[in-house]
């Protein structure tokens, strides 16, 4: 099957040897995924504005491998602050809240800068495609 990855330009990906998202048929995962903080529109103590930040993101990189965020049967999201459930699963029920995939919400130490609180990672199928009817 053919491997696709998908590359954002962060510098991250050559420095650790990483992709933002790969598919190999109609499976795609997307790597763990943490928001800009801008300071004004997302900042660095505000788990909600980072957990939209993530997912208007991903939807992109999703689109981008022909998919949308209604392919999505799977997110995994951490936190280094159990306490921001609320705000995280109101952010993640806007793009979710009828797809409904399987999740899970992790407390964890530390993520990779003190600003970010959330990191996000996603699994998607891609629809089959119909098989064509006749001919050979």
């Amino acid at each position: 099957m053919k491997r696709e990855n998908i590359l954002t330009g962060s510098p991250w990906e050559d420095k650790m040897g990483y992709c933002r998202a790969v598919r190999i048929g109609n499976t795609i995962e997307v790597s763990g995924t943490v928001a800009i903080v801008d300071g004004e529109k997302v900042k660095a103590d505000d788990a909600y504005a980072q957990t939209i930040n993530i997912l208007e993101r991903v939807q992109v990189v999703l689109e981008d491998l022909k998919v949308s965020m209604e392919d999505v049967i799977r997110t995994r999201i951490f936190t280094t602050d159990i306490t921001t459930f609320e705000d995280v699963a109101k952010a993640h029920a806007q793009f979710f809240k009828d797809i409904k995939p399987t999740t899970g919400f992790y407390e964890i130490s530390k993520l990779v800068a003190p600003e970010y609180l959330v990191e996000i990672e996603f699994t998607a199928i891609a629809p089959e495609k119909p098989l064509i009817q006749g001919g050979l």
